[in-house]
């Protein structure tokens, strides 16, 4: 170690200022120096915040494109098929009222930063839902609410730190059965429908790297407890994916049973029809000549 500790010290010690104003803005200065200029690598406290610092920001920048995939299947299959409303629509109302409770507690970036960028793209996928369901009115009424409500969370005047604590309880609630519905309508429908495999899988990562990166940097168990659930909700989620993976929706099965051809051969013929019925035995029935 003291070799590999020599090796890297030269490099370590002449970083460029904006790369060390970087390491330290993100580490800190005492965890700064333990890893980079004395390489203590068995410093375990620093080592573990640097890899949640690490994962957190891995987090953020995978979030600002987790649901691009499902946007784009939305806008290609123009159906909502297989993607619940209500799943959305409590997924997002949890995602607002987190990013409020973050924020004005002043808790890291890296810590909550996908809760925004999610946020935006569920707003995006929630219209499209609507609109391809024939509810255009909806999703407009949907975006006012909105807005209403994040000016109200964001504002001390209007809301206090104590009621926006209930209101994080409530949104942990919320997040969890943001699942539910969308389990269901799988469950339900036979199939994922236009629901995208990458996004269902991210989820899944997502929720367990944020139970490490919670446990190391942010001391709320409230957060803390709705990863977990989340997590648990999100691997039955993943596991519907991978079972109903080729399995087509009931909707599409119903569609090909009545799109079925005259003459395909699970149709039976006139010729078939016909020797049924006259192959069946006719019943004798009374008579009413007169016998003489």
């Amino acid at each position: 170690m003291d070799a590999v500790r020599s090796a890297l010290q030269p490099i370590t010690h002449n970083l460029p200022a904006p790369i060390r104003d970087l390491g330290v803005s993100i580490i800190g200065d005492k965890c700064y120096k333990a890893l980079l200029l004395d390489i203590d690598v068995e410093n375990t406290e620093c080592l573990k915040y640097a890899i949640s610092k690490g994962l957190g920001i891995g987090i953020v920048g995978a979030s600002s494109i987790v649901k691009v995939p499902q946007i784009v299947k939305l806008l290609k299959s123009k159906s909502a098929s297989g993607v619940s409303f209500l799943a959305y629509l409590l997924e997002t109302s949890s995602y607002l009222i987190s990013l409020a409770y973050n924020v004005r507690n002043g808790f890291p970036f890296s810590t909550y930063g996908e809760t925004a960028m999610v946020l935006a793209q569920n707003v995006v996928i929630t219209v499209l839902v609507l609109h391809y369901s024939g509810k255009a009115s909806m999703a407009a009424l949907f975006v006012a609410a909105l807005a209403a409500s994040a000016v109200t969370l964001f504002s001390e005047q209007t809301l206090g730190m104590k009621e926006l604590g209930w209101l994080q309880v409530g949104a942990g609630g919320l997040g969890v059965a943001s699942k539910i519905p969308q389990i269901a309508a799988i469950w339900s429908q036979g199939g994922t429908g236009q629901l995208s495999a990458y996004t269902v899988f991210n989820y899944l990562l997502g929720s367990l790297t944020r139970i490490f990166t919670t446990l190391q940097e942010v001391d709320d168990k409230v957060i803390l407890y709705g990863f977990v659930a989340g997590f648990a909700l999100n691997l039955v989620l993943a596991l519907q994916m991978v079972y109903y993976w080729n399995a087509p929706s009931a909707k599409v099965t119903g569609k090909r049973k009545e799109a079925l051809p005259a003459n395909s051969p699970l149709t039976p013929s006139y010729a078939e029809v016909a020797a049924s019925s006259t192959a069946r035995p006719r019943s004798k029935g009374p008579t009413t000549r007169r016998r003489g």
